[in-house]
């Protein structure tokens, strides 16, 4: 990489600024004043500015914890935007969010210029899931915890994914669902099939990663390395080994024995039931794992 990009993209400067650097002497490789833009670095240089170390950083990741009356944007004409709240930081970055809160929602929104990552956590098929606090209007019932559990048909007949739902409260109007889908409005369309209204919702967790307590509303901080290796690339390369193992089991069961058979201590039925038991062991399995999901 050219010393001057270099420049641009970890002293968050513009290209001409990055040259008044280097005219200025202000600028070392390895220990030695450079000032040619045109310098092309190799791995294990050491880049600083008026002394202090530059670290290259391909992408940026950010915990925000998003305060009501902020849209999950990168701009917007009318609302303040989640990008809008970390200021003048990134003057370089594009940064958008991975995944969105409604308006009036609040809690952990990620920011990042990673598009590859952002797909990673937000393709359905990824299954990475997503914890809210929920405050409902009416309280809590068996019928909807049996449904989150079933997978819930919403009124247009779409048909979601498994989830799950407790009480957090004794009155049950507070409760936790834990999600691996992303549909518009899916929790508060999820509680209106059983005619209960959505009065506010946060989202705690996504993945394995807690939104920080210690950030107040409308406060960031940068993910470290280990949160973002560790919670999602593992977490995914994780799911997937089940799923890619389990199905493989399953499709040998199915080829071999189309009765009753025991699989993961349930019993299989006919082969026209299998794959929704299939799906339903799946979910309880990738359950198991979800300290790193």
């Amino acid at each position: 990489m050219r010393l001057d990009k270099y420049l641009a993209e970890t002293a968050q400067c513009t290209r001409s600024e990055a040259k008044t650097l280097l005219s200025r002497g202000r600028v070392t490789v390895n220990g030695a004043v450079c000032k040619k833009g045109d310098t092309q670095l190799r791995e294990g240089d050491s880049v600083a500015v008026d002394g202090a170390p530059l670290a290259y950083q391909q992408f940026v990741y950010l915990m925000l914890n998003k305060p009501e009356g902020v849209v999950s944007a990168s701009t917007d004409k009318r609302d303040t935007t989640v990008v809008d709240l970390i200021g003048d930081a990134y003057p370089r970055r594009e940064l958008f969010p991975a995944g969105r809160l409604d308006k009036t929602s609040t809690g952990f929104v990620l920011l990042t210029d990673d598009g590859g990552f952002a797909h990673e956590i937000l393709a359905p098929k990824r299954h990475v899931s997503k914890t809210y606090t929920v405050v409902i209007d009416t309280p809590l019932t068996e019928e909807m915890r049996r449904g989150f559990a079933e997978g819930v048909t919403l009124a247009d007949g779409t048909a979601l994914s498994p989830a799950e739902v407790e009480a957090l409260t004794p009155d049950g109007l507070t409760v936790k669902v834990r999600l691996r889908q992303g549909v518009y409005h899916q929790i508060k369309r999820m509680f209106g099939v059983y005619g209960a209204g959505v009065n506010a919702l946060h989202r705690d967790a996504i993945g394995g990663l807690a939104l920080d307590p210690a950030l107040a509303p409308g406060q960031w901080r940068e993910l470290s390395a280990e949160e973002v290796t560790s919670n999602y690339h593992r977490s995914l390369t994780a799911f997937h080994l089940i799923f890619k193992k389990t199905s493989h089991f399953a499709g040998k069961i199915i080829h071999k024995n189309h009765a009753k058979q025991c699989f993961l201590g349930l019993k299989i039925p006919p082969k026209d039931n299998f794959t929704k038991k299939v799906k339903n062991i799946l979910v309880k399995y990738v359950a198991k794992v979800n300290s790193f999901v």
